[in-house]
């Protein structure tokens, strides 16, 4: 019953996977989706005020921006274990201190900072936690080898899971059992997380540690060494524009123009989980039959076809079905990205690099929280076509010059 009866290899292959990998992973996405979405929610509930959300929203992606280059230097420095639970305990004692403290405050602006710095403490944690599951992942993937996009749907299938879940069960437990109970429920997954963290250790123990803005050099340099990542990238990062700012202005346009409840809002991006859920399954097969550079071409299409079409529509069950389709086309293209990252990506520089792209990409979410603060409603639609202009052409760009590269037909060879 134990690993050390047959082959090594042979034992310890499904339960590193299963145990190791998934499970901890499975609980850090619980408490990532919980907290993304929860956090905005209560924020809402609390100040029932639209602007303040897309505030807190922005507040949210602002530090966790500001904790990627430092969290890839640590996971690269102390391994994958020390940091996922450090992390994760740390963002239970956060969530567990808010929930006793927020029912003795007054209504107003002591609550209103309170919920703001939850929501910033939670965002920092929840990056460090997510960088180290990441690197863990990445690490199953180059040991999977050809089979590593296998890996990486499992994991993209877990934090889709996640995003289903998540919205859904932070508004029930908001709506049934108070800020409370939504945050103790975040406070379980996270010392679930941290308990069963995968047993990895640093790549680089005896090196002095590295300056944050040397690591990032680090990752630049690795991203412009690959230049099939670093396009697919740059096209995500415009993809990203777009649907940053739909998720920030759900709030708005559901309930202020379409007339529909906040759990409605959370309804959204619970289908386009399922969709993007749905897709990430059948993208396993369609790349094991097609490759990776059609699989990633259609995904785009889809997308940009979808967001430009949200543009345009004016009821709530369009918008629905057009987000499902839009996170559906994304859902494809990220495993097309997560399978060259972990194939192309040295592993001694895997951390810095990820936290770099990491980074690029989720640097429009914070931008759109703005613009959602500070662009009238009415204008809201306005921006949105902009931004699915700029996605379409971006992701074109980048679609036709991965064409050319040898990367993405490389890494399945």
């Amino acid at each position: 019953m134990r690993s050390r009866v047959g082959p090594r290899h042979a034992r310890r292959t499904v339960p590193t996977l299963l145990r190791g990998i998934y499970l901890p992973r499975s609980m850090d996405a619980g408490a990532f989706a919980m907290t993304t979405y929860g956090i905005p929610l209560l924020v809402l509930a609390t100040t029932n005020s639209a602007s303040l959300t897309g505030l807190a929203f922005a507040l949210e992606w602002v530090p966790r921006l500001g904790a990627f280059a430092v969290a890839g230097a640590m996971v690269d420095r102390h391994g994958t274990t020390r940091v996922l639970r450090t992390a994760s305990a740390l963002r239970a004692a956060v969530v567990v201190a808010a929930a006793l403290a927020l029912p003795q405050m007054e209504a107003g602006l002591p609550t209103t900072v309170a919920v703001m710095l939850l929501a910033a403490s939670t965002g920092v944690l929840t990056e460090f936690s997510y960088i180290a599951a990441e690197t863990a992942g990445g690490v199953a993937s180059r040991q999977a080898g050809d089979q590593a996009h296998r890996v990486q749907s499992v994991l993209l299938g877990i934090d889709q899971v996640g995003t289903l879940a998540g919205p859904a069960v932070a508004g029930l437990l908001l709506e049934r059992a108070g800020a409370a109970g939504m945050l103790v429920t975040i406070a379980v997954f996270s010392l679930l997380a941290s308990a069963l963290a995968p047993r990895q250790h640093a790549t680089g123990q005896t090196k002095m540690p590295e300056p944050v803005l040397a690591g990032l050099r680090t990752g630049w340099t690795t991203l412009r060494s690959l230049p099939a990542l670093g396009w697919l990238v740059c096209g995500l990062t415009l993809s990203n524009l777009a649907i940053g700012l739909l998720q920030a202005a759900a709030p708005v346009i559901v309930v202020k123009e379409f007339g529909h409840s906040s759990a409605d809002v959370g309804l959204i991006w619970s289908v386009a989980a399922v969709a993007s859920l749905i897709t990430v399954a059948v993208c396993r097969r369609a790349i094991d039959r097609w490759g990776l550079w059609p699989v990633g071409a259609l995904s785009a299409t889809v997308a940009a076809s979808a967001c430009l079409a949200v543009s345009l529509t004016h009821t709530y069950t369009a918008y629905l079905v057009l987000i499902a389709v839009l996170m559906a086309g994304e859902g494809g293209m990220t495993v097309v990205l997560r399978t060259l990252r972990s194939h192309l990506t040295p592993q001694q520089v895997f951390g810095a690099t990820l936290s770099l792209t990491i980074l690029l990409l989720l640097l429009p979410f914070p931008l759109a929280g703005v613009l959602v603060a500070t662009v009238p409603s009415a204008l809201l639609g306005h921006v949105i076509t902009v931004c699915a202009v700029l996605q379409a052409l971006g992701l074109g760009l980048a679609f036709v010059r991965l064409r050319t590269l040898p990367g993405l037909h490389a890494c399945l060879a």
